[in-house]
Order: structure tokens, then C-alpha cells, then sequence
């Protein structure tokens, strides 16, 4: 499979959960990808054992909310590679707590990252792709930025947030031969699921008319399809993976 042929990545948040499961099937469709994660130890791992599967990879470690950082990096991948064409604004952190309880601290840490770290990584990349009038831009929204969820002001804000801007982009860069997308996953089975009590996820899965939980691949499978030429006129779109749960 090829379709992402002669095309260069970035995927954050890619050492672990979706952002792995991603990266792994870009490099399945022949992309060479740039890792950006703020585990190094994860991150290095992983790229070393795609490069020894014969794959074009390199990791970087980075915070997706300094912008400094991220442009930095954003360079290093143009020089290390030759271009970027797809943006995967994968990367996301959650500090549930409900309104009344939720700190300061928990809302500022959510929008560093979520809100302030997509349009950091699209400001340092787009510059590259505006250059060669060509781009695919996915972000990674959430059910919960479409319809809220109890215990999350901050990270539904930043959600619903993430899609205001997919929107925006997509009448801004359109003429420029780039689209801008964004994915909603619903409940999907990660690492961070491995410590919800059993009863908890029977839960999530009687909600969704699917009757279970996703999986990491099968929003891979999406960014993908967005991310190729096939997808070259879906541009400002939200498409859910959810199994039906928001039905």
C-alpha cells in the first residue's frame, strides 16, 4: 500500500496510543515520518525499530505549546526530509475535574496543549506547505467538543475549539492547495483506558450501538484517508469515529 508515497509526516503525540497506531500505518503507506512526543525514551524506541524495518523516521522531542520549539522543530523536519506534507495535530492531554473543582492550573495546562499546541504546529508548518501549494492538515477533535461531557470544561473547550479553527483554515488555505480536517474519536481502547475499572468500560461500550470500544487503528485508518490524494476535496470536514455513540 502506497498512497501515501513520497509524502512526509508529522505526527504528534506519535509514541504512543493513536498517535503510534498512526504513525505506524503512515509508514505501512509509504510515508517517512517525523515523530513529535515529549517522551523521548518511548519516542526514540519507536523510531528505531521502524528504521530497522526499513523506514524513513526520525523523533523529535517536542512540546507542541512552546512555539519556539515548535518551530524549531518544524525546520529541522524540512531540512532532515525536504518537505512536509501532512500535518497530524495528534497530541492532547486531559485534566478532568467538574467546574466547581476544576483549578486554573488544570484549564491552562488542557489549552496549552489542545487549543494553543494545534495552532502552534500549524503556524510553524504551514509556511512549508503555502512554499509547494500543498498540504493535508488533520486535527483530532473528540465527541466531546461536539456534544460536552461531564467533567471536562477544559478539554471540551478545546475540542470544539480545534474544530472553529479546521473550519477557519479551510476557507483560509483552500486556494492554497491545502486542506484542513478533523477527526472525531469517540470511545477508543488506548493505554490510557488500561486503568478504567472493568465496569466503567461495559459502560462505554453499551453506549455505542457498535457495542464495544475502537481501537487506535481505526482512527488511523481515517487520518490516512485524509492525509492521501483521495481525500483531495474533503476539505473543513469533522468526521466521527465512534461506533454511532452520538446517534
Amino acid at each position: 500500500m502506497t498512497r501515501l508515497n513520497n509524502k512526509t509526516a508529522i505526527v504528534t503525540g506519535g509514541a504512543s496510543g493513536i498517535g503510534r497506531a498512526t504513525t505506524l500505518r503512515f509508514v505501512q503507506e509509504g510515508a517517512a515520518v517525523a515523530i513529535w512526543d515529549i517522551n523521548e525514551e518511548k519516542g526514540e524506541a519507536f523510531a528505531a525499530e521502524l528504521r530497522a524495518q526499513g523506514h524513513r523516521v526520525q523523533f523529535f522531542r517536542v512540546n507542541t505549546s512552546d512555539l519556539q520549539a515548535v518551530t524549531e522543530a518544524a525546520e529541522a523536519v524540512q531540512a532532515a526530509f525536504g518537505s512536509i506534507h501532512i500535518l497530524i495535530n495528534n497530541a492532547g492531554i486531559t485534566r478532568d475535574a467538574s467546574f466547581k473543582k476544576m483549578t486554573p492550573e488544570q484549564w491552562h495546562a488542557v489549552i496549552d496543549v489542545n487549543l494553543t499546541g494545534v495552532f502552534n504546529c500549524t503556524k510553524a508548518v504551514y509556511p512549508f506547505m503555502e512554499t509547494q501549494q500543498y498540504g493535508r492538515i488533520v486535527t483530532a477533535s473528540s465527541v466531546v467538543g461536539l456534544y460536552g461531557n461531564f467533567g471536562q470544561t477544559n478539554y471540551a473547550a478545546t475540542k470544539a475549539g480545534v474544530i472553529a479553527m479546521t473550519k477557519v483554515w479551510a476557507r483560509e488555505f483552500g486556494r492554497k492547495g491545502i486542506t484542513a480536517n478533523a477527526v472525531a474519536p469517540g470511545f477508543i481502547h488506548t493505554e490510557m483506558m488500561d486503568t478504567i475499572p472493568e465496569k466503567v468500560l461495559d459502560g462505554m461500550r453499551e453506549k455505542a450501538p457498535a457495542g464495544r470500544l475502537g481501537t487506535p487503528e481505526e482512527v488511523a485508518h481515517v487520518y490516512v484517508f485524509l492525509a492521501s490524494d483521495e481525500a483531495a476535496f474533503i476539505n473543513g470536514a469533522v468526521i466521527s469515529v465512534d461506533g454511532g455513540l452520538t446517534l
